[in-house]
């Protein structure tokens, strides 16, 4: 099974960590973001694509075309267009077939991803206090999704995106609409995939958004009393 990681941004905010080199590569625990992502794939991820952009190189050459396990393939997201182009990039390598997607700058563990794989259709949220700056949803009592928004100023529910999702190519049948900011976020595909398809909402036990350079060190210490137990 095919897991596509989107790590094409540049990090603004991680600044300046990443005036040199791509936010995926930014260490935690001596080690780059996207060694741990890798760390977090079930065993039923094989195949890995990789969409790069700024400072694309250095991921490239860290990685190479094998890593570990994993076969990689890589796709260049030139221009910052967001999450559903560079999932519409990828198509040709996605077929029909289920498949994973998630970001390369997020910490998640193997347990919940492996929960998600369980589903034909599924996106992984957490509950946290202000879920202003994520895609947020909505769900019923049976955990199908009903609506999801990006980015909302008054949020819909308490539910974050982790960013996590299983799909297939139902989802390229939903392409995303031109948000104002000119970028096309994933968000608006899976809202209207999920009006006509069940789409199950999983409950993430752990995940650890890095958006800022303060949020490393919270990392690392996550990471460490992990290792402890």
């Amino acid at each position: 099974m095919k897991a596509i990681i989107l790590a094409a941004g540049e990090g603004v905010r991680m600044r300046p960590l990443t005036n040199d080199r791509p936010k995926p590569m930014v260490e935690v625990l001596g080690r780059p973001l996207l060694e741990h992502v890798f760390d977090s794939l079930p065993d039923e991820i094989d195949e890995t694509i990789l969409v790069v952009g700024y400072l694309k190189e250095k991921i490239m050459y860290h990685f190479g075309q094998r890593f570990g396990r994993f076969d990689i393939s890589y796709i260049h997201q030139q221009e910052k267009l967001g999450t559903a182009h560079a999932l519409w990039m990828s198509r040709g390598a996605l077929a029909d077939d289920k498949f994973l997607m998630l970001y390369a700058d997020d910490l998640q563990s193997k347990e919940d991803i492996k929960k998600c794989l369980a589903y034909p259709l599924s996106v992984m949220v957490k509950e946290i206090d202000d879920p202003r700056r994520f895609g947020v949803v909505i769900a019923d009592e049976s955990d199908k999704v009903l609506d999801l928004v990006e980015k909302p100023e008054f949020p819909i529910s308490r539910m974050a995106l982790t960013g996590v999702s299983v799909l297939d190519g139902r989802i390229f049948n939903y392409p995303a609409r031109k948000h104002n900011n000119g970028e096309y976020y994933i968000t608006d595909s899976l809202a209207r995939l999920a009006k006509d398809h069940d789409v199950k909402i999983v409950r993430a036990d752990f995940w650890l958004p890095i958006g800022y350079p303060e949020d490393l060190e919270k990392a690392e210490e996550v990471l460490r009393d992990k290792e402890e137990i």
